[in-house]
């Protein structure tokens, strides 16, 4: 059975309902997918787990939350390549550009981004059956 961590940061709680759904989606696949707090994740985590998705929304001028989710990002991120990775987060203005430069920053790293999902404000039906298929392919 393949183990999926979805680790995410939320201020608002959308990319905490994300997070919830894209380890529902890696459960419906048969996988054990475990949600957990970026506060609570580091390298040391990596080994008990096959796949991972990372959750972050857009923050400032579209980037990563700088206190909690990026130090964690900065660790793990060097030991991330050949792991199967995703990423995942919700924004409320602009265009989602965080996500393509989160994904830029970990492929110039040598992480292979399996795949990205973005969601306005909180996930709505389009964006709760992207967030469900990308834990299925996860798992």
């Amino acid at each position: 059975m393949s183990k999926v961590a979805v680790v995410y940061w939320s201020g608002t709680g959308n990319t905490e309902a994300m997070a919830g759904l894209v380890a529902e989606g890696a459960r419906a696949e048969g996988a054990e997918a475990e949600v957990i707090a970026c506060a609570d994740f580091s390298s040391a985590s990596l080994d008990n787990f096959d796949a991972f998705a990372f959750g972050c929304p857009a923050m400032g001028s579209e980037e990563l939350e700088s206190e909690e989710f990026e130090p964690m990002w900065d660790d793990v991120e060097p030991e991330l390549p050949g792991r199967r990775v995703a990423l995942f987060g919700s924004y409320d203005w602009a265009d989602g550009e965080w996500m393509d430069l989160w994904r830029e920053r970990a492929e110039a790293a040598g992480v292979t981004v399996a795949d990205t999902v973005i969601a306005k404000d909180y996930p709505d039906e389009e964006a709760s059956a992207a967030c469900k298929a990308l834990g299925a392919a996860l798992a």
